[in-house]
């Protein structure tokens, strides 16, 4: 999963990505790496690893990893490639899925680049531009679509359809994922790369005392996102980066100190998996314990192909047990005992949790 953090000036968006970077560099937790100065590697939190590391005694624990981008050079005009607008959009087009950072709270020492805090503002500045942006694209493809449309092919008449009912919407001002479509359309529709069909998490960003407490910025985030069926997260990106540079133990007793459950880090991680649709399961053994990522839905070649490919080629069967029942039966031994352990074929949907051992000939 790669997420592509945006916000405009002064909103915190290099401040919690420096948090989410520090994390991975300082915490055990979130083992994070360098790929480009504006890329960072870090580890999604199972707490399940460490129950079947310690059950099967493992060498080592990966646990499933996603990457956060770090998108700069966003001004007004970057569809039109103003400042590094043709960056911008590039590096967005990367992404699987959009963190936009919002600025929900008040500091005279940070200066807005509008002069005043409008959550709604800051989000149509972004908004706009990717909507231009699909817009040209849009109108490229249907330009192409409805000359193809006039041979009559069913499919070339559906795709000229749907490409009209798309640059309609957008013409509108409005994001592509806030269309009504049906299931076949919005297949169709992830064909044609549009930017603002890409899932969305809102990063409300609030001061230290308002993390507890909605304030009157956050809910017109919420509202926004809440049309748009998109997620919001309220972090205070000060405290991401206080979290960042604490051991996993005192890092849970400062969570509950301020009274939340985790940290923005960790939240913002759930909310893009459930964006995303996505889920793990896990393997288990002496030389390794590990989480893969897999789309909800996948079945179980599919689940064994994330290993290797020849796992998927020459899949015989699944041996699997819920994470839950082998946790209940203390081990695996005892799991096969109570019949928790089942074997199943190619049409098996692998399921959020499951400890799978594939059986497999090439």
């Amino acid at each position: 999963m790669k997420l592509g953090v945006v916000g405009l000036p002064n909103v915190g968006k290099s401040t919690l990505f420096n948090a989410i970077t520090a994390a991975g560099a300082e915490c055990a937790n979130y083992p994070f790496c360098t790929i480009e100065p504006n890329v960072g590697m870090v580890s999604v939190p199972d707490e399940r690893l460490a129950v079947l590391e310690k059950m099967h005694n493992s060498k080592k624990v990966v646990p499933a990893v996603l990457e956060f981008v770090d998108i700069a050079g966003l001004v007004k005009g970057a569809s039109s490639g103003e400042g590094l607008g043709n960056k911008f959009l590039s590096h967005i087009r990367s992404v699987d899925a959009i963190v936009h950072v919002v600025r929900c709270f008040t500091d005279s020492n940070i200066i807005h680049v509008d002069g005043k805090i409008g959550p709604s503002d800051d989000i149509d500045i972004i908004n706009l531009e990717l909507v231009l942006a699909d817009l040209d694209s849009c109108k490229k493809q249907l330009d192409k679509a409805q000359k193809n449309a006039k041979s009559r092919d069913k499919q070339f008449v559906a795709e000229a359809d749907l490409l009209k009912k798309i640059y309609d919407h957008l013409e509108k001002g409005l994001p592509v994922r806030t269309l009504e479509l049906s299931k076949t359309e919005k297949e169709q529709t992830k064909l044609f790369f549009f930017l603002t069909d890409k899932p969305i998490i809102y990063c409300a960003n609030v001061s230290e005392d308002e993390i507890n407490a909605d304030n009157k910025f956050v809910k017109e985030v919420k509202a926004i996102a809440s049309k748009e069926k998109a997620e919001t997260v309220v972090i205070s990106a000060k405290i991401e980066s206080e979290l960042a540079i604490l051991p996993a133990d005192e890092k849970e007793i400062f969570c509950k100190e301020l009274g939340i459950d985790s940290s923005g880090l960790d939240r913002i991680i759930k909310s893009g998996y459930k964006l995303l649709g996505l889920i793990s399961y896990l393997t288990a053994g002496v030389q390794e314990t590990r989480a893969w990522t897999i789309t909800k839905g996948t079945k179980a070649p599919g689940a064994a192909g994330k290993i290797h490919t020849d796992f998927e080629k020459g899949f015989i069967r699944a041996e699997i047990v819920s994470y839950n029942d082998l946790v209940a039966a203390g081990g695996y031994a005892q799991a096969k005992e109570k019949g928790k352990v089942r074997l199943e074929g190619k049409e098996y949907v692998v399921q959020d949790g499951d400890v799978i051992h594939f059986r497999f000939n090439v």
